[in-house]
């Protein structure tokens, strides 16, 4: 059976756009940082064609670690979690709960980027919220909670604690309302 954190395809094709949007918001923070690492800009680019159907779940399931590990070429904590966001945009192709990472790792980008790392992180929740259309939100609120279901990104691990997961259950509070 497969996890209720993987939605259908066509719900995974609707979030990864909405995850590119998330993740291209804060992509400036890691090129200022490593201009010549195109991974964390191509994962963007993939997710988008994934969701418009250019490109197949297989070929994306393959490939869904490239983005992500640009992360590598990064030193500040910020430019680290832009390509993080990237990378999770990029994985939705394989389990759509992906998105909801992508959103954290980008308000997370932006909370360290910032002076008031709090209302910068509140700011780009709001936004991405307002990009919702009502078939992602619809999409998104199929997911499980954050830490209800172990068998994906929602379970144990870098979405499970800490301001990435302080973040995740904000969106989904606001999907259930």
């Amino acid at each position: 059976m497969a996890s209720p954190q993987a939605l259908s395809e066509d719900d995974r094709r609707l979030v990864a756009l909405w995850a590119a949007d998330c993740a291209e918001r804060v992509l400036a923070l890691f090129e200022a940082e490593a201009p010549d690492d195109d991974r964390a800009r191509d994962g963007i680019r993939r997710a988008r064609a994934f969701g418009r159907g250019e490109l197949d779940t297989a070929g994306e399931i393959r490939r869904r670690f490239e983005a992500g590990r640009a992360a590598q070429s990064a030193t500040t904590p910020a430019a680290v979690a832009a390509a993080r966001s990237a990378g999770q945009a990029s994985g939705v192709a394989h389990m759509g709960a992906h998105a909801l990472g992508a959103a954290a790792y980008a308000a997370k980008a932006a909370s360290l980027a910032a002076a008031d790392h709090d209302t910068a992180r509140r700011t780009e929740v709001l936004w991405q919220l307002q990009q919702m259309t009502h078939d992602v939100r619809a999409a998104l609120a199929r997911l499980p909670l954050r830490g209800a279901d172990s068998s994906g990104p929602l379970g144990a691990g870098l979405l499970a604690s800490g301001i990435l997961a302080t973040t995740i259950r904000e969106i989904q509070a606001e999907l259930q309302r």
